[in-house]
């Protein structure tokens, strides 16, 4: 086999997962301070800077309290004696971790808090002896003070109980949810408006808490909150799609008006396209009407009308555009609108079409798109079919034609082509009063066709939606972070693909007392209704709004690295997704590689994060690869076919920063993507090497492995791909029965980063497809695509990863310019 060295793409990804420290509760004792005194003035001084309470007449301070590193506060300490505590939490910190609490103080917990700090000082507690041991007396209150490492005045984000990503923009009217002691809400609802926060009439109530929902920038809430106290915590708002929807109409239209209003649409010549394989889009919503032009509605069949009425092709490209718009109605900041639509009307207004033609249906839809030029599209496709069931995974005519369409095949253009398909709905009908999962997970609710193609990207529901009306005899079904009941599961062999790829959200069922579980208002998306003016808001649900979501996220991904190829937007989405801590707790406690089969089945990757897909940080990377290969040729000795090449990488690791991190955890996490030309002749079904045209493997030198000892080790597990499993796959944590299969390979393993630092050979190389055939050969050699993606995750460590990735990068590709010169 040949080898070169490909250009790298360097990106950052993502950010740290956060460090949990050891220990737990305060039951470990403090360790003692280096020096008494100092460390008992300091804290002093820290809680003679705090605002004078009675002079200023605030009813209280919020406190933010920081435990020393790898320390625990002592909790009931600083929830007695004029100090309530709110919330606790861990925060990664260079050399480990802290705990910091919030606590509000009134004058009475002051003085009592400086008492007990000026006791540590000065006071011991008696000798002791105990079981005849003689135990020396301590410093009193020893155990709360030296876990304290300092005292400060708390802000807004230490009350924030939402993801940090949903913090509220600074200077910008935004609608929070404030969470109140119930005996201080007629006060705080009163007072609020002095200080510019408007307050909504409605109300949640919890036997701890009252919820109201206000609107103000942060100075203005910061300075409510500090001179009325009562708060107890601030969230996001959590008003759901059953408000906008239950609204009269004339209100409806009002809400539309304020929302465009304040919405920006992209101008930008290059922008992204959603196109939507489905029942058409209406352009009159106001909300729709600047994103889709009027040349850009098509048809499959020219005799069908562009207009949709049916309404569910509509309801998309509302979520394609603005995602779930109960969060975008609720907030007042602007709204930036990124992608562009198209639609193509893939159903006929009555019926449907014939099951045999839609294949043929799917080629016409996107031929008709295309012959309006060339443009960055996202193929969004939210239509399966149950009349293939069951196919356990196996290729259909629907599903090959999809696999086709996205390698380039097939179609009027011969190009690669970016496919999101839904995975198919279940029947709540069928649904008892067991465990819903189960019945998720059963045979016949299998991934409906085309979901199974190989190509494609293949959405899946979850949900995050729990939360139903005081009162309501109803309970959720699935609970936070996990499936949606909705969504269809992959119950097939391990050899074909991992489906579906990702699970967006979907929206949940209400369980009343008798089964079947319904679907919900509350528990519902919002979008666009196709009839407006009649009606502006639609509730919106299930994989279809999920695919819908995913196309969005795709889409602006997609736009910014425009240069990007399909296959590698694929794969740098996915491998961004991560499991829910819901998802993860299906897993036993020591899980092996077969414990994670029912977690690909429900979930594939998880939960995508566009954060992780786009941002950077100083200890995350990403290297991307772009490259071509030949994978089968012709030897000269023989005349017969042969694995004609691999691509071997010397990885540009970070090995000075990595060697200094020592015996410390790093992550790697590596994602190859391919797109492969199908077929599905019958001797193909159930035989994966002869289904796809070519299949390719990547494996990683074990550390102290050469690269001739490597390069051994790769030949021999090309030419036996179903072998049994060797050493390394020890090491990743899903191994090679969930990695080699279909055109989307992901893994990941944690390893010291001394370790990492000596595996810095990654090789791509193929094993057997149906393109290794003498005949097909003897006509020429093809080659295909391929993107490698590559991520080191230091998981919050203090390190410059990416700064010396990034010399190394350079260094290499001043290098190859040389030679091309």
């Amino acid at each position: 086999m040949a080898r070169d060295l490909p250009h790298f793409h360097l990106r950052n990804l993502g950010q740290p997962r956060p460090f949990q420290a050891k220990g737990g509760g305060g039951s470990k004792r403090p360790s003692d301070v280096p020096n008494r005194a100092a460390h008992a003035q300091a804290l002093l001084q820290a809680i003679d800077a705090l605002p004078d309470i009675p002079a200023t007449e605030l009813p209280g301070v919020y406190l933010e309290i920081s435990s020393r590193i790898d320390e625990r506060l002592k909790k009931d300490s600083l929830d007695a004696s004029g100090l309530m505590l709110l919330r606790i939490e861990d925060f990664p910190i260079p050399g480990g971790a802290q705990e910091r609490a919030t606590v509000f103080a009134t004058a009475k917990g002051i003085e009592n808090l400086r008492k007990k700090v000026d006791q540590f000082r000065t006071e011991d507690t008696p000798d002791r002896e105990k079981d005849g041991e003689f135990i020396p007396g301590r410093p009193k209150n020893a155990d709360l003070v030296q876990s304290v490492a300092a005292i400060t005045e708390a802000g807004l984000r230490a009350l924030w109980r939402s993801p940090p990503g949903k913090f509220p923009a600074a200077d910008i009217a935004a609608v929070w949810e404030v969470w109140l002691e119930p005996q201080m809400t007629e006060a705080f609802v009163a007072a609020a408006p002095n200080y510019g926060v408007t307050v909504g009439a409605d109300r949640l109530e919890f036997p701890e808490d009252t919820v109201v929902v206000v609107q103000a920038d942060r100075n203005q809430l910061a300075q409510a909150v500090r001179r009325l106290g009562g708060v107890r915590a601030l969230a996001a708002p959590t008003i759901t799609a059953d408000f906008f929807d239950g609204l009269p109409v004339a209100e409806q239209a009002q809400w539309v008006d304020e929302l465009s209003g304040r919405t920006t649409y992209s101008d930008h010549p290059n922008a992204g396209y959603v196109t939507l394989l489905d029942t058409g889009v209406s352009r009159a919503h106001p909300l729709i009407q600047p994103a889709l032009s009027v040349d850009d509605r098509h048809a499959a069949n020219p005799a069908w009308g562009l207009e949709d009425v049916k309404g569910h092709g509509t309801q998309m490209g509302g979520l394609a555009l603005f995602g779930d718009l109960t969060q975008k109605l609720h907030q007042a900041n602007p709204v930036m609108v990124m992608n562009r639509l198209e639609s193509v009307k893939l159903l006929p207004d009555a019926g449907m079409n014939p099951h045999h033609l839609l294949g043929a249906v799917t080629k016409q839809a996107i031929n008709a798109v295309e012959q309006v030029g060339p443009r960055r599209r996202t193929f969004t496709m939210t239509t399966t079919t149950g009349e293939d069931t069951p196919h356990d995974g196996a290729p259909t005519s629907w599903s090959t034609e999809v696999d086709q369409l996205a390698a380039g095949v097939s179609g009027g253009l011969r190009q690669q082509r970016l496919v999101l398909v839904s995975a198919g709905n279940t029947d709540n009908f069928t649904f008892g009063a067991g465990n819903y999962l189960d019945r998720c997970d059963h045979e016949d609710n299998e991934i409906e066709s085309p979901a199974q193609a190989w190509n494609v990207l293949s959405v899946g529901a979850f949900t995050e939606k729990t939360v139903l009306p005081n009162g309501d005899p109803a309970q959720a079904l699935a609970p936070f972070g996990d499936l949606s009941p909705a969504s269809r599961t992959a119950s097939w062999s391990s050899h074909w693909p991992n489906k579906p790829d990702v699970v967006l959200e979907g929206g949940n069922w209400a369980l009343s007392a008798m089964p079947p579980p319904m679907r919900h208002g509350w528990l519902s998306l919002l979008s666009t209704h196709h009839n407006y003016p009649v009606r502006s808001f639609t509730f919106t649900f299930d994989t279809s709004a999920a695919t819908a979501l995913a196309a969005k996220d795709v889409t602006e991904l997609w736009s910014d690295y425009p240069t990007l190829w399909p296959e590698t937007v694929r794969g740098l989405y996915v491998s961004s997704a991560r499991w829910t801590q819901q998802m993860r707790a299906h897993l036993p406690a020591q899980a092996n590689k077969g414990h994670y089969m029912p977690l690909f089945q429900r979930y594939g990757f998880g939960v995508p994060d566009m954060a992780r897909a786009r941002r950077s940080a100083s200890n995350a990377l990403t290297l991307i690869v772009e490259d071509t290969i030949t994978p089968y040729g012709i030897s000269e000795k023989t005349g017969g076919d042969v694995h004609n090449e691999l691509k071997l990488f010397a990885l540009p690791w970070p090995v000075e920063a990595l060697r200094a991190l020592g015996n410390a955890d790093v992550t790697l996490r590596v994602a190859l993507s391919s797109f492969i030309a199908p077929n599905p002749s019958e001797a193909s079904r159930g035989v994966r090497y002869r289904y796809a045209s070519h299949n390719l493997r990547f494996q990683l030198n074990r550390a102290g492995e050469n690269e001739a000892q490597f390069l051994a080790r790769i030949s021999k597990a090309a030419e036996q791909p179903d072998g049994p499993a060797n050493d390394e796959d020890d090491l990743w944590d899903y191994g090679s029965n969930r990695r080699h299969v279909g055109s989307l390979h992901i893994d990941q393993l944690t390893c010291k980063a001394s370790d990492l630092a000596r595996r810095n050979l990654l090789a791509v190389h193929p094993v057997t497809g149906w393109w290794k055939s003498k005949k097909l050969l003897a006509e020429g050699l093809p080659s295909v695509r391929y993107a490698l993606i590559v991520e080191i995750d230091a998981e919050g460590l203090d390190t410059e990863l990416y700064a010396e990735v990034q010399v190394a990068v350079e260094a290499l590709i001043a290098a190859q310019a040389v030679v091309q010169v």
